[in-house]
């Protein structure tokens, strides 16, 4: 299991939430809940709600300050124990400001292990990365056997609404899944002085300033077959590829090692999250068994 809670290090905020699957009364299904929860710093957890039955909870981490500045150090880490699941996202969007003029890094780290037979499903809203921030976003994912994820990033450089561009500044952005201590997939996006040429490029983000990434799996071939005119990952791969698409967002869909991946290229964060959802709505039953049932919070 991965940890990045040390009451010794630097950071601004920190917040770290077990979760448990609890046996009920006979006859009534298992409820997760929260078993645990520290804090430091502006970042809480109020409470699970239950929308879906008492399975699966939804979970919203609150951070008041909703952005960070030169220097701050944003650290969630999510314990879901053997058979609990959960759907975790944020009440609104992430910002990453402008540096200062000492150029100290913005960081963002998630960790989350999930234990044998659980499910996590981390659906947050958009991180906009101001121009000239100094952002490092980095998230692990520890699986055990029989644990399933489903996860999206969606990042705005700059404030593409406001036409300007991330013209300055640097981002590094990291995502590792890990299955029994084994690295199955790795994520990395740079831009900073030495890659900002790409931007344009075809091969690179197309003048594209949205960026999103979808991730969903393990899938295995017994769990696909066994549904009803299923045809594997290929056939889920083509029902993506049916999802309408605004002539501005480009996708891509791609198998890797039993992982769905799909990814955008944008100038509307919004567009880009509703795509995504339409994405959810088609993988969450293939993989979890679940149709979808969009929080509430994004309501608000």
């Amino acid at each position: 299991m991965g940890s990045i809670w040390n009451p010794g290090s630097v950071w601004k905020a920190g917040l770290k939430i077990g979760l448990t699957c609890k046996a009920t009364s006979p006859g009534e299904p298992p409820k997760t809940v929260i078993s645990s929860v520290v804090h430091k710093g502006p970042l809480y957890v109020q409470k699970a709600f239950y929308p879906e039955g008492p399975e699966l909870a939804h979970v919203y981490p609150l951070h008041p300050p909703g952005g960070l500045v030169s220097g701050d150090e944003l650290t969630v880490q999510l314990d879901v124990g053997n058979k609990a699941q959960a759907l975790m996202t944020t009440p609104g969007a992430a910002r990453v400001y402008r540096a200062r003029p000492d150029r100290t890094l913005q960081r963002q780290i998630n960790v989350f292990n999930l234990g044998v037979d659980s499910s996590l499903e981390w659906l947050p809203l958009e991180t906009i990365v101001y121009p000239d921030a100094q952002a490092s976003l980095n998230t692990a994912v520890h699986l055990q056997e029989g644990s399933k994820l489903m996860l999206w990033e969606v990042c705005s450089l700059g404030l593409p609404a406001s036409l300007q561009a991330f013209d300055l500044g640097s981002l590094k952005q990291t995502l590792n899944i890990y299955a029994q201590g084994r690295l199955l997939l790795r994520e990395r996006l740079v831009m900073d002085e030495s890659t900002r040429s790409g931007f344009e490029l075809p091969v690179g983000f197309q003048g594209k300033p949205v960026t999103g990434l979808y991730v969903a799996g393990p899938f295995h071939l017994g769990q696909l077959v066994s549904q009803p005119g299923s045809g594997g990952l290929a056939q889920l791969l083509d029902d993506l590829r049916e999802i309408p698409v605004e002539p501005s967002l480009k996708t891509s869909m791609t198998e890797v090692g039993g992982f769905i991946l799909v990814r955008t290229l944008g100038s509307c964060s919004e567009l880009s999250k509703r795509w995504m959802i339409e994405v959810w709505k088609i993988l969450r039953p293939a993989l979890l068994g679940r149709i979808a049932c969009p929080p509430r919070v994004w309501r608000t």
